[in-house]
């Protein structure tokens, strides 16, 4: 658990592998992924490095296997998926899977070509057959002209064929352009579509005869059914020729179509034995070009025998790989085993938060904003608790959340079959790889709507409404949306007693309703702001006590805190002291507590920062309690105290700190030079020290780094003193969204959902269901989606600028570990095209 919390500690590692063991162990660390291997050949081309030949057979296997993968999925045969995850083939092995998808891939195109000639061959003589018997007609039509015409001297050449379609148009027009209307074209349509033989699509078509005289017209039509790639069939004139054609052409058909069917079988065959294990194969293939990628980036030592590589593992796992090691060496049966030395580096390390299904989410959420530093504190746990929460207050309604919180369960209950489906959609990914913050952004806006009493903007009457009032609630009083003004001042109408959990009912009813949570809920977004921002600042104390950096605490931190406790969580602080000492009726024995006495505590808040004592009304009391305009004016002056105090006093103390480093450094070289040159010499090298610390300062550009200090303290001093106040004021989004939410929900049900409820009879039956059906897809498609997404949007810019800019630096630069999991992954994801 000290990695959720903390990045894990990383420390830089020298591999030292036999080369006939280096393929082994780079496997076994694939299937560990707690190895982030550095590239030791940057300046080498990629096609000159050791292993690029074993890397170009793997993509022409994973090319074939894309090939096969295009041929099953056009088939529809379904790909065998056992979720089994074989280990990565041995170098031997990978002479065999060659073989295999030679064989298959060749055998497949053998396949297709026959089938493609196949299918050709049937398209012609099943073109020929329409021709032999549509033509027959128009042969019939033809022999009648010539009878009534008595004109038998009269012979008319002809030519037969088949066109798509669609050319019909075009065909005869160009036709009788181009012969000057000297020709006789008579069309008709074949019923069912041909099947095309290179594409395989459904395509229509029409059989056309063309009557003309003469060799040059002969010659003009055949080139333009070549343009408009007609195909031209033999067609005997004579029946008997036609009817003995079309014979022999059926018998070819029948054959034809057992030859067919044998190959289709044959194919079919091939394909479902290869649909089997092609899922293996992928992964096995994917595994071996991983591992040479990897190898690429070792060194070979001078012998040529050793492989030399240097990674970046977690300290807390170097057992873990070391066992890994020893049985890659095993798994090879090298005698010499594998070495793994840790390495001194000034070189910052990757950062690397150990999460599973559940906290890879929200870390997904942090790592957004910013890969923490190495070692800085991680904001990740604490906002699995927080981001839903926050989102809640601006989300509360239990028909809502429970929406949601459903949408969330389904999606967790189903994840494995669900997984396993991958989908090209790129918002139901990000649902999916959410799903459990939204899972718990629905429960807790569950519970935020049962504190506001509001489901579907409506109220729940559990434990019975504290108020006299509803005891004149009607049926007619609430059809006709009948209100009242509450007043908790009126003791007749008001029982002194609260309502166990959340809001009266009966303020659904008010007329003063916006009036009296508009005043609630943006004193609570204050108190929550507050404290939010304070635990925030509290997370920076832990950054620096872990890293040892006093400095930072007494000079940031301390000043920090001291700022936001005495000017914030002080008027946090008169809100409670409020609540409890102002009484909501008007007693005139309880005068000085009435709510006639109550002061605003914002204009006591102003009034405080300026100085300015607070106007309160006759016969009250100036001050909320005893000494309450003392502890103001110096909690102010010890807030203003801490604005320099950020300024000044961390550059001071680093450049006091800097002359005693000169002084000493001065004082040593002073000692060493009289020790050396004796007494004699010490005047002359009296000032030489003083020289030598002023030239060290120069070099270092002391002066110039001190004036950068200044100005990045003064940046940091006025982003935090006017943070503090824009912060604060940014958290009353939970307020204005949490009204927005619950008035667009209310306008909904009374300008939809209530339009069903008012009609009587049979009718209202048929009305409610329409209407119903109409208000739910407003409420999910608005209310849920588009509503949740903006509170989304503004809880994670409450974490992201609100909470994490006071401790989280965010400068690291994420852990990438060799790991097959990772890897095939990302190969199987869908791609977009």
């Amino acid at each position: 658990m000290g990695s959720l919390f903390r990045s894990a500690e990383m420390t830089l590692c020298q591999l030292f592998l036999q080369s006939e063991a280096a393929y082994a162990c780079v496997s076994e660390l694939g299937e560990l992924g707690l190895v982030q291997f550095r590239d030791l050949n940057p300046d080498v081309n990629a096609f000159q490095r050791k292993f690029v030949n074993e890397v170009r057979r793997c993509d022409e296997m994973e090319r074939k296997l894309r090939y096969l993968e295009k041929e099953i999925k056009k088939d529809g045969i379904p790909m065998l998926d056992t979720g089994e995850n074989p280990e990565a083939p041995q170098p031997r092995e990978m002479i065999d899977l060659e073989a295999t998808f030679e064989k298959l891939e060749n055998e497949l195109r053998e396949v297709n070509q026959n089938a493609e000639a196949l299918k050709r061959n049937f398209l012609e003589l099943t073109e020929l057959k329409q021709i032999l018997r549509k033509t027959q007609v128009f042969f019939d039509e033809h022999f009648d002209i010539i009878a009534d015409t008595g004109n038998f001297r009269t012979t008319l050449s002809f030519v037969a064929g088949v066109i798509l379609r669609e050319r019909i148009p075009a065909f005869e027009r160009m036709l009788w352009r181009a012969c000057r209307g000297n020709v006789f074209l008579r069309q008709a349509e074949i019923e069912t579509p041909l099947e095309d033989p290179s594409t395989s699509d459904q395509v229509f078509k029409s059989v056309f005869i063309i009557f003309f005289q003469g060799d040059q017209l002969k010659t003009r039509v055949k080139k333009i059914c070549e343009g408009f790639r007609a195909t031209l069939y033999p067609c005997p004139e004579a029946p008997a020729d036609r009817r003995e054609m079309a014979m022999g052409v059926m018998t070819r058909i029948e054959d034809l179509n057992t030859v067919l069917g044998q190959t289709q079988d044959h194919r079919h065959r091939v394909l479902v034995a290869a649909a089997k294990n092609i899922k293996n194969w992928f992964v096995k293939v994917r595994k071996i070009k991983a591992i040479y990628h990897t190898l690429n980036l070792f060194n070979l030592d001078v012998t040529q025998k050793c492989l030399i590589a240097e990674c970046w593992v977690p300290v807390l796992d170097l057992e873990t790989i070391q066992l890994a090691l020893r049985r890659g060496t095993e798994r090879s049966g090298s005698s010499v085993p594998p070495i793994l030395n840790r390495m001194e580096t000034c070189e910052e390390p990757p950062t690397y938060n150990h999460t599973n299904k559940f906290t890879s989410a929200f870390q997904a959420l942090i790592d957004s904003y910013g890969v923490a530093s190495y070692r800085e504190m991680n904001p990740a746990p604490y906002t699995i608790i927080t981001f839903p929460f926050l989102f809640a207050v601006m989300f509360g309604d239990m028909g809502h959340g429970l929406i949601m919180a459903l949408f969330g369960g389904w999606m967790v209950l189903k994840e494995k079959q669900l997984a396993s489906k991958k989908s090209d959609s790129e918002i139901w990914t990000i649902f999916f790889g959410g799903r459990y913050i939204i899972f718990l952004m629905g429960l807790f806006s569950v519970y935020t709507g049962l504190i506001y009493n509001d489901i579907f903007s409506k109220s729940v009457n559990i434990f019975g409404s504290k108020w006299m009032v509803n005891k004149n609630w009607t049926f007619e009083n609430v059809r006709n949306e009948e209100s009242w003004m509450l007043d908790p001042a009126k003791t007749y109408e008001f029982e002194q007693v609260p309502y166990p959990i959340g809001l009266d009912p009966v303020w659904q009813m008010a007329k003063n309703k916006i009036i009296f949570q508009n005043a609630y809920k943006m004193k609570i977004s204050i108190i929550l702001g507050v404290f939010h921002m304070l635990f925030g600042v509290s997370m920076s104390l832990w950054n620096n006590l872990y890293f040892k950096n006093k400095l930072d605490i007494i000079c940031q931190f301390v000043p920090q805190v001291i700022f936001l406790c005495f000017l914030f969580l002080y008027m946090v602080l008169l809100m409670f002291i409020k609540w409890v000492s102002y009484a909501a009726t008007n007693d005139p024995g309880l005068l000085k507590s009435s709510p006639y006495c109550a002061p605003s505590i914002l204009i006591t808040f102003i009034n405080m920062v300026l100085f300015k004592p607070s106007k309160v009304p006759l016969g009250c009391d100036d001050e909320m309690f005893a000494g309450q305009m003392v502890i103001q004016k110096l909690l102010v002056v010890c807030a203003l105290i801490c604005v320099p105090w950020m300024l000044l006093a961390k550059p001071i103390i680093i450049m006091r700190n800097q002359k005693k480093l000169s002084y000493s450094l001065s004082h040593q070289q002073m000692q060493s030079a009289a020790t050396e040159n004796g007494d004699a010499s010490v005047g002359a090298t009296d000032q030489q020290p003083m020289q030598n610390a002023t030239q060290v300062s120069a070099g270092h550009g002391g002066e110039d780094e001190m004036t950068e200090m200044f100005i990045h303290q003064g940046i940091h001093t006025i982003e935090y003193v006017l943070g503090s106040v824009s912060h604060t004021a940014s958290y009353l989004r939970l307020w204005a969204l949490s009204l927005a939410h619950a008035q667009l929900s209310d306008v909904l049900w009374n300008m939809v959902l209530s339009k069903g409820l008012i009609v009587e009879d049979w009718r209202g039956g048929v009305a409610l269901y329409v209407i119903f059906t109409f208000w739910a897809c407003l409420t999910v498609s608005i209310l849920v989606l588009m509503e949740g997404l903006s509170a989304f949007l503004h809880t994670l810019r409450l974490h992201w600028v609100e909470f994490q800019s006071k401790f989280y630096a965010g400068l690291g630069h994420a852990f990438q570990p060799f790991s097959f999991e990772v890897i095939l992954d990302t190969a199987s994801a869908p791609v977009e095209e």
